[in-house]
């Protein structure tokens, strides 16, 4: 009697404590993506010489997606899971339909090289918060899912405050070499407007595709990550040759810091990968837009960027933001 009273005490206390536990868990990964989504653009600031990188993108994007593979089949091979392994190997249907969202990121990643032909990067950063727009109206028409009016309100506010905050970069006050300070015009074309808005509604359509896939097939998502990734290695590679040709060898110009780039930007997709699978893409685009403010934080710190008070008003609607969607 005694043991069987201590048994059930403690399994009156387990669906407790692994709530917490899990709970924490969760917080604990999505402070941390915003963290490394935000570190990105401030690192490779840092590593520019002459206000241009010394190695070659392409080939960063390379490594990056290789070492997302390396990681999931390490992780597969040490759940110890091989009967699912042989199981789907036999087809390759279940790999297949990844194929699609890493030709769709690759897509998108040529696709801001070749638009800043026809807008200036401020322009480009303040209309590409239109991915939100695009990915919430994808996510409630391609998954039935049912948004409280609330939650709109949260992801205009969400939108409005990523668009402020690429305004107010604009009143950073940058020193060049005599000390004055610079400030680029806006500009953009006609093609210019189209081609972001496509931008933004392939974003939408790539995330709102992954989130669907992970979610429909029940497989580990280790091995999922492994389909995709063998898709993503595969097609930035033959970007990379197309690119770059024999140029330069594919791993001039790196330094320590560049190799911290790759390891935080393999690490972010891989928990990207989690949000996507145990939670959804509206969730992916606060993270976004919370480390922004990370990316401000972080550039005023390490590149002596000086902030304006006009930077917290986009932080204030970013709390309201997620004040609305998850209360």
């Amino acid at each position: 009697m005694i043991i069987i009273k201590n048994v059930g005490s403690s399994e009156t206390q387990t669906p407790r404590t692994k709530r917490w536990l899990r709970g924490s868990r969760w917080i604990f990964l999505l402070v941390f993506s915003v963290v490394i989504y935000g570190s990105h653009a401030p690192l490779i600031a840092l590593t520019k010489l002459d206000g241009r990188v010394p190695y070659s993108p392409s080939s960063c994007v390379v490594l990056i997606e290789l070492s997302k593979l390396l990681i999931s089949f390490s992780a597969l091979l040490a759940s110890g899971d091989f009967h699912t392994i042989r199981k789907v190997s036999v087809s390759w249907t279940a790999a297949v339909p990844y194929a699609l969202p890493a030709l769709l990121y690759a897509f998108n990643n040529n696709l801001v090289v070749f638009m800043q032909t026809y807008m200036d990067p401020s322009s480009f950063q303040i209309l590409s918060n239109l991915k939100i727009a695009s990915t919430a109206l994808l996510y409630t028409s391609c998954l039935r899912k049912k948004l409280r009016r609330a939650q709109w309100m949260a992801l205009a506010f969400l939108m409005v405050a990523g668009a402020l905050h690429s305004y107010s970069s604009l009143d950073w006050e940058i020193p060049d070499q005599e000390g004055e300070n610079t400030r680029a015009g806006l500009y953009i074309t006609a093609w210019g407007l189209l081609l972001v808005l496509l931008y933004c509604f392939v974003s939408g359509l790539a995330a709102v595709y992954t989130e669907k896939v992970l979610k429909s097939q029940r497989l580990p998502l280790s091995l999922q990550n492994l389909f995709l990734y063998i898709f993503g290695v595969g097609i930035n590679l033959t970007s990379y040759f197309y690119s770059s040709g024999t140029e330069r060898a594919f791993l001039d110009g790196y330094s320590a810091l560049v190799w911290v780039i790759v390891a935080g930007q393999a690490a972010n997709g891989l928990l990207m990968s989690v949000v996507m699978k145990h939670g959804t893409g509206i969730t992916r685009l606060f993270i976004i837009s919370s480390a922004m403010l990370v990316n401000s934080a972080l550039s005023w710190w390490l590149l002596g960027l000086h902030l304006t008070s006009f930077f917290l008003l986009p932080v204030l609607m970013i709390a309201v933001a997620v004040y609305l969607y998850y209360r």
